[in-house]
């Protein structure tokens, strides 16, 4: 049997193992080289959801940018044990780790940001608290919060072929993140009073971006003025307003692609 799928590799390679991979359910889970293994709920999932059997295909990532080819070697209600057919580096992570500081908006526009940030290719996402920030949520609630968006960005990250779940970073003050991060990367603030264009910026060659997005009410000028003494670069999405969940949607579309990654 295990010639019989050795076979159908080497197929995929002569055809196009980048597009058929995409056939085969994706799930992230741990190796030791010869053997993988998947626990817990997406064990279930494949056992209870997917209905899946043994010598059925399966794409795991490592979940540090490692995909392999797998078959399903036995199953069990909470866990997977797969034979490995196949290993290649992730192509579908970007060359650049773009890091998205989302000031925290209202209701659960947030989960929508974090899905979208997560397909976009966003290496980090690490919501903050700005003065214009109306949701204020209490500890229990934050919590609850950050275990709903990790959930999020592992989903989306199955979804779209990522080599790497998105960090999900506790909430944090803004002055607090504008001040690490200028130590660390290009630093982006986008301001809805202006700013530089982003074909201006030193973004193609760039290795690390972090972006600063608004919430509802956007920043106040007291804030820009400090990130900008950090070393943060205000930038323009154009004479729009747009809404938070569009900005950061629009802001990671374009630096993906002047980095190259689109």
């Amino acid at each position: 049997m295990l010639k019989i799928y050795l076979k159908l590799v080497k197929n995929l390679e002569s055809t196009d193992i980048k597009k058929e991979r995409w056939r085969y359910p994706r799930f992230f889970g741990s190796t030791d080289g010869k053997k993988a293994y998947i626990n817990g709920e997406d064990a279930k999932h494949i056992c209870t959801v997917l209905r899946m059997g043994t010598d059925e295909l399966i794409v795991l990532c490592d979940n540090d940018n490692n995909d392999y080819l797998c078959k399903i070697a036995s199953l069990q209600k909470d866990s997977v044990s797969l034979d490995i057919l196949d290993e290649r580096k992730n192509e579908a992570m970007p060359t650049a780790e773009i890091t998205l500081f989302q000031c925290l908006p209202k209701s659960d526009k947030m989960d929508f940001i974090v899905q979208k940030a997560t397909e976009l290719g966003a290496s980090a996402i690490v919501p903050i608290m700005s003065k214009r920030c109306v949701s204020r949520p209490d500890e229990k609630s934050i919590s609850k919060k950050l275990q709903r968006w990790e959930k999020i960005a592992k989903e989306a990250s199955k979804q779209c072929g990522g080599g790497k779940i998105p960090t999900i970073g506790k909430i944090e003050d803004f002055k607090k993140a504008a001040a690490e991060y200028s130590k660390i990367g290009l630093g982006i603030l986008f301001y809805e009073c202006g700013g530089k264009k982003l074909s201006e910026l030193p973004i193609k060659n760039a290795s690390k971006i972090g972006i600063f997005i608004g919430s509802e009410g956007g920043f106040e000028s007291e804030e820009a003025e400090f990130a900008e003494n950090c070393g943060i670069t205000a930038a323009s999405l154009g004479k729009r307003i747009l809404r938070c969940e569009t900005a950061s949607v629009a802001a990671l579309s374009i630096l993906m692609n002047l980095t190259g990654n689109i």
